[in-house]
Order: C-alpha cells, then structure tokens, then sequence
C-alpha cells in the first residue's frame, strides 16, 4: 500500500496556505515537504506536527491506496 497526501494540499488549498506556511507552522525543513509531494514515507513525529499546526487529524491529511 501506499500513502497519498493529496487531503493535505487540498487541505492548505481551503486554508490558504502555502507549503512554506506549513514548514514555518509545524517546524519541518523543505526536504521533508519534497518527501510529502512523492509520497514517500516520513515519520510519526513528522505527521504529528503537522496535524497539531493545522489542527487536524491525519486522517484529515492522508490516506492509503492501492498501487
């Protein structure tokens, strides 16, 4: 299975945010964005941050699919 994160762009799309908004919001670095946008794995703590800065779940930010 594979993670998707199209729900946290459209996510910030909603709240008018751009993707460095979310790094200065939820203190992770440009890399880890890049990681994001290919769907590549990123840790828990990661995740977490950027819920607790967008007051989300992650349920709200991404989602399984199929390959």
């Amino acid at each position: 299975m594979k993670v998707s994160y199209k729900k946290l762009w459209k996510l910030l799309i909603e709240r008018d945010m751009k993707k460095r908004d979310l790094e200065k919001a939820a203190g992770i670095n440009h890399y880890t964005i890049n990681k994001l946008n290919h769907g590549d794995n990123v840790t828990k703590d990661v995740l977490g941050k950027i819920c607790k800065a967008l007051n989300c779940t992650m349920n709200d930010i991404m989602e399984f699919v199929d390959e």
